[in-house]
């Protein structure tokens, strides 16, 4: 917890001084791109304050309010910063157009050779910090599973790219004199963040309707399942969701009708053990039931030749099931 906290702080850090730089030499320079690069990094410190708060919020330990932990904290951030996403977005589509109009008009769209200079510098600068961090943050995330983490790292990368683009784009202008691209790259930064958009709330919504485990990780699990099926008789009512970077798994086990309580204690609990160090922190639920509760003929019960060897190697003999409840009686 202490690393996913230093690290979300680097992003607020960073996040800040891009911020103020972008939108200053934005202003400066006339650049509808680089201060549309200055919202978008105005977004991020959002989201990355959100990242922070989620983050811390999501280790606190299960309490009589959330009895299931905080968990689902991380995708409520992620699910809002995606939507901060796309509001910056539409907020560069409506500068950009407006910023066109100007320049097919004849009212505006000068960019200075000083503006130009300046902000090639920044969104240089810009690219490279945000890899940084980003790469750091991803590492992180995905380390921890932390869905507050890599909706950060996401945004940051985008910022990366949509750097780029505006770096080019600027290229391009010095080097024709065409003010209209400025715009034009503005407009295909926000078309960037909207898919980033949409796929970061793909991600974090998804948990909070407690959608199902990816297959690659039902398998793991049913792998798991299949290392004991010697000792049960199948399993049934697998179920499984998340909740920020915590899994939650229950199932139904069925075991011979004589196995003790105790061996169908110990088998539950090496199952739980082995799902926990496969699939990071995973809390497994598991309800054990006889198999004289299904609805299957037993040959045990018809006296007929068992195919379930637990069930003639555990079934007592029948003076010694009289003799135990003789025993339970007079106690």
């Amino acid at each position: 917890m202490d690393e996913k906290t230093q690290v979300a702080s680097l992003s607020v850090a960073s996040n800040i001084i891009l911020t103020l730089t972008k939108v200053i030499v934005g202003l400066v320079s006339g650049s509808v791109s680089i201060l549309s690069e200055g919202i978008h990094s105005g977004i991020d410190l959002v989201a990355a304050f959100i990242a922070l708060f989620a983050v811390k919020e999501s280790g606190k330990p299960a309490d009589s309010c959330h009895a299931y932990g905080h968990g689902k904290i991380e995708n409520v951030s992620g699910t809002i910063e995606a939507a901060l996403i796309f509001v910056a977005a539409l907020m560069i589509i409506i500068e950009a157009i407006k910023k066109i109009q100007e320049i097919i008009y004849g009212n505006g769209g000068h960019v200075t050779d000083f503006g130009l200079g300046l902000g090639v510098l920044i969104m240089g600068v810009s690219a490279i910090m945000n890899w940084i961090v980003s790469t750091r943050l991803m590492k992180v995330a995905k380390r921890t599973d932390s869905v507050a983490l890599e909706a950060d790292a996401l945004h940051l990368r985008t910022d990366v790219y949509t750097s780029l683009g505006v770096l080019v784009g600027l290229l391009l202008i010095k080097l024709t004199g065409w003010t209209i691209i400025d715009p034009i790259i503005a407009l295909g930064v926000a078309f960037m963040i909207i898919k980033a958009s949409i796929d970061l709330t793909k991600k974090a919504f998804a948990p909070l309707v407690d959608v199902s485990l990816p297959d690659e990780e039902r398998e793991i699990i049913a792998e798991v399942l299949q290392r004991y099926e010697d000792e049960f008789v199948e399993f049934h009512k697998l179920r499984t969701r998340k909740a920020g970077a915590e899994r939650h798994v229950d199932l139904h086990l069925v075991v011979a009708k004589y196995t003790p309580v105790v061996d169908v204690h110990d088998l539950c609990d090496r199952i739980e053990k082995e799902i926990n160090e496969r699939l990071y922190i995973t809390y497994v639920l598991i309800h054990a039931e006889p198999c004289s509760n299904r609805d299957v003929e037993c040959p045990v019960e018809e006296g007929l030749t068992s195919s379930c060897q637990s069930c003639q190697v555990r079934k007592p003999e029948q003076g010694s099931e009289v003799r135990d409840r003789k025993s339970e009686s007079e106690i």
